[in-house]
């Protein structure tokens, strides 16, 4: 099927759908191939319960004569395709954004700001990928003015081939650190991957960033291109710096010669640059000063973000959503700045560090005998292979089971770890 005639189909539907599970009525299910399925197999059950019509690319399953079901070559490819001719014939502005920390956060505080003045899309959660990216294109509806696209990566080539999908108008990498190392290979490959925004955006010709001021791996791949910059060195377009983090964040900041205070629900001083970042997009985009302090404020993590709970019996910090070498260094060292009596940690197992594995590990557990923290719980199998004299437990079960039987209490404890290791659940025991 050609692209033009299977997009004349998704403008019939009400929206695009890849889980048999989930079929809104009157939407296009696209049947998605994984390890350990075959969407192609879901497809007449997809039209059942109430898609419009069902995309497959195996010829055996379009070959029942039911014309709602549309051959194509390859599922994820049309899709891809299909979201870059939506993008652009509605040519709604969109700004891209990457980077090793930080990026989600990121993305939801300048989605804040500028829904204070325009009809705004950006993407839900983290649909970052070469599947997340298309679905959220495929929201866009002639009604949005702007749209802020989130795109992760793991290997190299993945941020081109995303924006070559998006085509983005403004770009902002947030950072560059020691993640997904087993993929890029080194540290120089996550710089060369997540700049390949800006290669895209320096192909447009005279592009815009937003930059961070003080970021040297940043500047150095930045030339050629217009640069908005924030961060803590008076006299640029955004000017900030932290007031207080005990435990949420406080901090000012300065342009056009006024200043501004917000206290936001951030745990960390890490978060300050992310909160500049959106200060900058804002005003970039005219949003009105204290609007864009009163949304900053407003904005409560989620999703195991830097989110503080308390229990009955402590205090918790859970940054349990996503951990790296450079995450979890910056997170133990604001750990550290907070006033407490009695300090805990329980971190888990950094994945997806290849052969740089056990040398990170052993830095963070380093780093940690420095600290001097009441009590330290190190949970998987990475930090039991490194050399250190911490509590040490297989997986997340275990440690509950430890903490089920001797509750701590009066503590103030910093989780944190990769997704994977599901530290998350950690705070009903806590």
């Amino acid at each position: 099927m050609e692209l033009s005639a299977l997009y004349d189909y998704f403008l019939e539907c009400g929206g695009i759908t890849t889980d048999s599970r989930n079929c809104p009525e009157n939407s296009m299910f696209i049947a998605l191939k994984g390890e350990n399925f075959n969407g192609n197999a879901f497809a007449e059950e997809a039209l059942r319960k109430g898609c419009r019509y069902a995309v497959v690319d195996e010829p055996a399953y379009a070959g029942t004569g039911n014309p709602r079901i549309l051959l194509v070559d390859d599922c994820l490819r049309s899709l891809q395709r299909l979201a870059n001719c939506h993008r652009r014939r509605l040519k709604t502005r969109i700004i891209g954004i990457t980077g090793t920390n930080g990026k989600t956060t990121t993305k939801e505080l300048m989605a804040e700001v500028l829904k204070r003045r325009f009809n705004l899309l950006y993407t839900q959660g983290n649909l970052n990928n070469s599947i997340g990216v298309p679905l959220t294109l495929l929201r866009l509806k002639p009604e949005h003015e702007l749209a802020v696209v989130e795109m992760g990566a793991s290997h190299p080539g993945d941020i081109r081939e995303l924006v070559e999908i998006a085509e983005p108008d403004y770009g902002i990498i947030t950072n560059v650190g020691k993640a997904h190392l087993q993929g890029f290979g080194s540290f120089e490959g996550v710089i060369r991957t997540k700049g390949e925004l800006y290669d895209y955006l320096r192909g447009r010709g005279n592009a815009t960033i937003f930059i961070q001021n003080e970021n040297p791996y940043l500047n150095r791949i930045a030339h050629d291109l217009t640069c908005v910059r924030y961060g803590q060195t008076p006299g640029l377009f955004v000017s900030g710096r932290m007031l207080d983090c005990s435990p949420y964040l406080k901090f000012c900041w300065e342009a056009a010669g006024e200043s501004h205070e917000v206290t936001t629900r951030l745990v960390g001083s890490y978060n300050l640059d992310n909160a500049l970042a959106a200060v900058a997009v804002g005003r970039y985009f005219g949003v009105d000063d204290a609007l864009i302090s009163e949304a900053i404020a407003g904005y409560v993590p989620q999703n195991s973000r830097s989110q503080l709970v308390k229990t009955a019996s402590n205090e918790l910090i859970v940054d349990a959503y996503n951990a790296n070498p450079t995450s979890m260094a910056a997170a133990l060292e604001n750990f550290r700045q907070m006033p407490s009596g009695h300090k805990m940690v329980v971190l888990g197992d950094m994945r997806e560090l290849g052969a740089s594995s056990r040398e990170e590990h052993q830095r963070i557990v380093d780093l940690l005998a420095g600290y001097g923290f009441e009590r330290v719980c190190l949970v998987g199998g990475e930090f039991a292979a490194v050399n250190h004299r911490f509590e040490q437990y297989r997986d997340v079960d275990e440690v509950m089971d430890a903490f089920r039987r001797a509750k701590p209490e009066g503590f103030l404890i910093l989780v944190k770890g990769s997704n994977g290791m599901k530290l998350n659940r950690l705070p009903d025991c806590l």
